[in-house]
């Protein structure tokens, strides 16, 4: 029997393949290269330099729409794609936003909603990182209640399309060279391909945030953009276009919140074995070693849930409601742990010397973003009880 392993006590590891370990080592290398070392003093300017450079790198590593196939992408697993989120967000939940919203948001809306024409010629250079992306959904008025959108888009004699509107909270939405929008038409909710330099559009860069710092966030402002006729997503009509997307999103979210979990519990490990107070480690206290135990034990559940949903998306056979379920679950979990952590490292643990504090701000927007905690309760209310209490 192997010796126990305080990374990895449930042994969850022995569930992966070579492949798996592959991505995962290239993944956490990239980021303890490229972000580790920076990613406090980008939090504390609030600002990602060299934004355009890192999304390349990326690209270079296979990490921009990993889990889509062909035109460029990596092909690769589910899980493949969950564990390098989780490294991306154990250095920073920005890094691990700029993928989500390029790969599994505006990549997977064109991958799967978008015409043969669309696909070839945005999705080889968005893979590479040649072209950053940006999903325009959430506006001012609407976050939670995206049916009442105000973004509309009319067909104009010629058959042009026509968008007025505005979205809020759109991450990368100033680097972006498309933007996949989503307005009401005649016919429902549609989905456009929007060029970020077709006049009328902009992207003013959202300031004075105190969370995600380290990540770029605009809102969209479309003033008579005008667009061709092909520039629709022509394969569906409704919600169900940006929520399948979004279900994607969340998916990777249930294992980034994870990561930022480890960042925060690893941190209080060593810091409890080192800080000493009356006269010895912390760590050898009662009380440090129960939050520990409790933090060890919701960060590796997290992880278990995680891997099981990623399985289940291999398979084909991952429902929403079990996304909201991981989501709901790791996150909360995931901010309990960095809060417990913040008492472990007492003042130390508000420096951004240390990752706890800067994770515990950034899981505050992670909380909230592609779904509310009460949305995914209500979700799976519905799902529990067949009751339907969204209104």
């Amino acid at each position: 029997m192997n010796p126990f392993d305080p990374a990895d006590p449930l042994g969850i590891d022995d569930l992966l393949e070579p492949e798996d370990l592959a991505v995962r080592a290239t993944v956490r290398a990239w980021a303890g290269d490229r972000v580790l070392p920076y990613v406090a003093q980008w939090y504390e300017s609030g600002e990602l330099p060299g934004i355009r450079e890192l999304a390349r790198e990326l690209g270079g590593i296979g990490a921009l729409g990993m889990s889509l196939s062909g035109y460029g992408c990596a092909g690769a697993s589910a899980v493949q794609y969950g564990l390098a989120c989780l490294e991306l967000e154990a250095a920073d939940s920005g890094i691990r936003s700029l993928v989500s919203v390029q790969g599994s948001l505006a990549m997977y809306a064109v991958h799967r909603f978008g015409s043969q024409e669309q696909k070839q010629n945005w999705l080889p250079r968005m893979a590479a990182g040649e072209v950053i992306g940006c999903f325009g959904l959430t506006e001012p008025d609407h976050g939670s209640d995206p049916a009442s959108m105000r973004t509309y888009a009319k067909r104009d004699p010629g058959g042009d399309w026509v968008l007025n509107g505005r979205k809020m909270w759109i991450t990368n939405g100033s680097v972006a060279g498309v933007a996949v929008v989503w307005a009401q038409t005649e016919d429902g909710i549609r989905g456009f391909v929007v060029p970020t330099d077709s006049p009328g559009f902009s992207a003013p860069e959202i300031k004075h945030k105190w969370s995600l710092r380290a990540s770029v966030t605009s809102e969209l402002v479309l003033d008579d953009v005008r667009l061709p006729a092909d520039a629709v997503l022509g394969e569906v009509t409704g919600l169900k276009g940006p929520l399948s997307c979004l279900s994607h999103a969340r998916y990777g979210i249930v294992w980034g919140a994870m990561g930022a979990a480890r960042s925060c519990f690893e941190a209080a490990v060593e810091y409890a074995k080192t800080r000493e107070q009356f006269g010895r480690p912390i760590g050898g206290f009662q009380l440090t070693q129960a939050k520990l135990a409790d933090m060890a034990v919701e960060l590796h559940k997290g992880i278990l849930l995680a891997h099981h949903l990623g399985r289940r998306m291999d398979a084909g056979r991952l429902r929403p409601e079990q996304v909201s379920f991981g989501k709901l679950n790791n996150v909360r979990e995931a901010i309990e742990i960095c809060r417990t952590a913040r008492t472990i490292l007492g003042a130390n643990g508000i420096s951004l010397e240390y990752p706890v504090m800067r994770h515990a701000t950034n899981l505050e927007s992670v909380l909230t973003y592609e779904g509310t905690v009460e949305m995914h309760q209500l979700v799976l209310g519905k799902a529990l009880t067949g009751l339907d209490a969204f209104r």
